[in-house]
Formats: C-alpha cells, structure tokens, sequence
C-alpha cells in the first residue's frame, strides 16, 4: 500500500471522525439513559478500538456480536472497524446450535453479548475459538454475569488505537443469511460495498443531517445496521436506539424525541396501526416512513397513507448480499406503482432473466453492483453458483415494467404449481388483505397427489 493509497482511505471508521470533524457538539447517539454528542462518540469508539486491541484483536480477526439494539452495539460497529477486524452479527432469535455454527464457521475469537442473552452466548460459544466473552450495556440499567469482560473495562486503556494498514477493499462484515434449505452462509461484505450502499441511501431514500431516526429493529440485521444507522452516522443524522420494537415503546418514544423518520417491517407498521394509543399519539413531527424485510400489502399500504398523510413513504427491497439495498419505490410512486419495489438505487442495476440469462417478462432478479458481497465465507461452490453468468442471483422472481420498476412476485423455489399452473403466494395474500377481517396473512403450498 502507498502513500497516495493511505491518503484516500475510505474506511467505516473514518466516516465516523469525519462526522465527529463537522457536528463536534451534535447529539449522535440517544439510548435509554445514554446520551452521545458525535465528539464523545468518536472517542469512545478510539477507545473501544484500544480495549479490544488490548484483548489481542487485530486486523483480519472476526468479531462475533449477539445482543440486542444498544448504544454500545453502535460504538462496537465503528471501534471494530477502525482496528480492520471484521464484524459477525448474530440473530438473538438462534438457538445455540445455530449460534455455534456460525461462530465456529467465522472462526470468530471474541463473543460480546448483553445481559439477557449470556447464558445463550456460553452456550452457543462452547467448543469455539471463541477466547473471551464482552459485556455490552443496554438500553436499561443491568449488571453483567461474572466471568464476563465488561464494556467499561475496555474503555480504560485510552484510546491509542493501533494503525494497521487499512484500504476500503477490506473486509467489513460477514452477515450470515438464513439457511431454509440448508447451513446459513456467510456474505463477506467489504468497506467499499458497505460504503456505497450507505451513499445510495443517503441519495435514494433521503437520509439527512437534520433527521432524528428511530432505530428500533435488531440491528444485527443488515436493514437496520446499514441502511439506517451507518447512513445516519455517515451523514451526521441524530440517532434514537430502541432494542424494544413493541407498539407502545415505539410511539413513545415517537411522541417524546419528535422522530422524523422510521424504518420498520410491515408487521411492525400493522402493529403500530392496531395500538389502541395510535390516533392519540402525538406523531406530527413524523415526516420520512421506510418499509422493507418483506413485501407490504397494498391494503395496509392505502391504510398508512390515510391515516399518516403527512409521512412521506419509500419501499426499500434487496437482501443481504448487495448490502441490502437493490431497489427504492419513492414516496411520489407509492399510490402510481402501489406494490412495486421500485427501480434500482444509485448504485446498482438489475435485470430479470430465464436460467439462460434471457431477459423475459417473469423471471429471476439478478444484480450487478460495487455493492454486491465479494463471496460467500468458506463456501466457494456457492459463490461459484450466486454468480453464474456474470450477474448475482438473488433466488427471487419478479416483473419488470416498461418504467423499469420492479415487482417482487415470489422466492424462486416458492412459487406454487397447481393445475399445471405457476402461481405467487403474494397474488393469492393480497386477495385475502381485501377482507376486513385479517390483519395478517401468508399462504404456502402444500404437495397435492394430482
């Protein structure tokens, strides 16, 4: 690496010095009881970064994450960074077979979890690499379990953090996806890819300096991690963490920091809708709502935009591997393309194909973008096959139209054969979100001996 190299360095950890450089004194992070101007948070993630290091973390070593939504989830991301080690989510939702997996397929050296998952994080941990657990305090006051290193402990060895080499080609993250048919592979996401993502959100969706976002779904998933929170920090937003994604934590919270903007599934959005204290909840200071993870019904849809008509609404669609943004519906299309995922984002382009590559009418969506992950972790038969022909398969069906807006029909391996005929689950739900009387549907087949 050169010195012209060195020079035009783009990290995720200097994003965040770069912030802290333009909003010194701006609130960065809010949670629970904690309250984090961008200066103070810059300094505790270098110090961070230094305990870690002090613990024989280097550039290259994977560091394993399982714990719910927190402040010090948030300074973890960055100080991991900053030291060029890599960062490896785990869903809290896992039981400890699965966790183990995943930290044994990482080989993760450093486990750091929260109070209520410890006993989950021994489990799961036993038998690993894993050589140390870390305490991380969350939203609401708790006390580690002993054996454990606490996150303060790591704070007092100052914050002279090492300086080992660092280039954007670097790896970031490696974010496991849900295995359904078989063990959960390991997306190897780079800062470069993270990075670009986090600008065609800044670009697409409108994140801004002056929102005040609220930060309530897991953030070892991708969507919130980095699509929310890295753009927010890149771009200088203030940030509201919640670990308690519940209806009445939620408008609380709304109604008391006056959030502008929020992401959520849509079976969170329906929960909000169904609180008995939604319609007396003061939510004027709300302007931006995200929607994504899964496919929103358009009757919920309509359902929102009567009764939220000053929130403006972007339907965000990808996966994990193209870190996850692939496509963006913008709030001026929301009523025009109802049910559309929009059209690619800044910085990536898509086709949908037959299995030879032919651009047809229904078909597989297939990705070309810097965004994209640079291969499965330890799993070169997978990669081999997510890149066939050039282009990154996503698994799932959709319908582009003459506009270049996309349509999400269906997994690929889901779509329903009856009668000799192909038929997407999704046709068949949004027929029943017509009735008043559900909430909430999802339809799957079952084998049929005709």
């Amino acid at each position: 690496m050169n010195i012209l190299d060195s020079v035009a360095r783009q990290t995720l950890g200097d994003l965040l010095r770069r912030t802290r450089q333009r909003y010194p004194n701006k609130l960065a992070i809010r949670c629970g009881s904690t309250a984090w101007t961008y200066a103070q948070f810059d300094d505790i993630c270098n110090r961070l970064a230094t305990g870690l290091a002090a613990q024989g973390i280097a550039s290259g070593d994977r560091v394993a994450v399982l714990a719910r939504n927190s402040h010090a989830f948030a300074a973890l991301r960055f100080a991991v960074a900053r030291l060029g080690a890599v960062l490896v989510p785990i869903n809290f939702m896992l039981s400890a077979d699965e966790a183990r997996y995943i930290l044994e397929h990482s080989g993760a050296r450093l486990l750091c979890t929260d109070s209520g998952l410890t006993e989950l994080a021994r489990q799961a941990s036993a038998g690993t690499a894993v050589e140390s657990l870390v305490w991380l305090p969350g939203e609401d006051p708790s006390e580690p379990a002993a054996g454990l290193t606490r996150f303060e402990e790591l704070l007092e060895f100052g914050d002279r953090v090492p300086s080992p080499v660092l280039h954007g080609g670097m790896l970031a993250q490696i974010v496991y996806t849900s295995g359904t048919e078989s063990r959960p592979k390991g997306a190897m996401l780079t800062h470069d890819a993270v990075i670009t993502e986090y600008v065609s959100c800044i670009v697409d969706a409108e994140i801004a300096e002056h929102d005040l976002i609220l930060h309530a779904l897991p953030l070892y998933h991708c969507a919130q991690l980095d699509v929310f929170l890295g753009p927010a920090i890149y771009i200088g937003a203030t940030n509201v963490i919640t670990g308690k994604p519940t209806a009445d934590n939620l408008l609380a919270l709304m109604a008391r920091d006056g959030i502008t903007s929020f992401f959520a599934p849509p079976t969170v959005w329906i929960s909000l809708l169904r609180a008995p204290q939604f319609d007396t909840t003061d939510l004027s200071a709300l302007r931006k709502g995200y929607y994504g993870a899964s496919i929103m019904p358009v009757e919920v849809l309509k359902e929102m935009q009567r009764r939220l008509p000053k929130v403006r609404l972007w339907n965000l669609y990808g996966q994990t591997e193209i870190a996850p943004v692939a496509t963006v519906l913008k709030p001026e299309d929301q009523l025009r393309k109802a049910g559309s995922a929009g059209r690619p984002t800044l910085n990536v382009e898509t086709r949908v194909v037959d299995d030879a590559m032919r651009d047809v009418a229904v078909g597989e969506i297939v990705h070309r973008s810097p965004q994209l992950l640079s291969g499965y972790f330890r799993d070169e038969e997978r990669t081999r096959a997510a890149f066939e022909g050039g282009w990154f398969h996503s698994g799932d069906l959709g319908v582009l139209d003459a506009e270049g807006y996309l349509t999400v029909v269906d997994r690929k391996k889901d779509m329903i054969k009856t009668g000799g005929e192909n038929v997407a689950s999704r046709e068949v739900e949004e027929c029943i979100y017509r009735l008043s009387a559900v909430s909430e549907v999802a339809v799957i087949a079952l084998s049929d001996p005709h």
